[in-house]
């Protein structure tokens, strides 16, 4: 079992190799700081999320297994209700009501302390 194996190709370096000299860095708080090119700087804009990006947050929420409990502001009334689904057009309560994802306002997540 004396048998040489092949040697393995790599290319020469023959250059100043500069990876990773500048990086970005950012969290999505107001709170927290970004990094710049090794410049610590506050981040000035305060980004609103809209009601699809607040529905799928709730959704994708490690406290979300198969119900949620959410305060619904629409145009014309609040609902708290526990929601349990979605469609592309409705959100689907436990009790099977299916509440229009266009007549939605605002959404919030509520924590409940049973």
């Amino acid at each position: 079992m004396d048998k040489k194996l092949p040697g393995v190709f790599a290319n020469k370096i023959d250059k100043n190799i500069r990876n990773n000299e500048q990086v970005y860095y950012s969290k999505l708080s107001d709170n927290e700081e970004v990094k710049i090119d090794d410049k610590i700087q506050t981040p000035k804009l305060n980004m609103e999320l809209n009601v699809n990006q607040k529905i799928n947050r709730i959704f994708s929420s490690s406290k979300y297994v198969y119900k949620a409990d959410v305060r619904i502001k629409m145009q014309d009334e609040q609902i708290e209700c526990r929601i349990i689904g979605r469609n592309s057009t409705h959100l689907i309560t436990i009790d099977n009501k299916l509440i229009p994802i266009g007549k939605i306002v605002d959404i919030d997540f509520i924590e409940k302390n049973n």
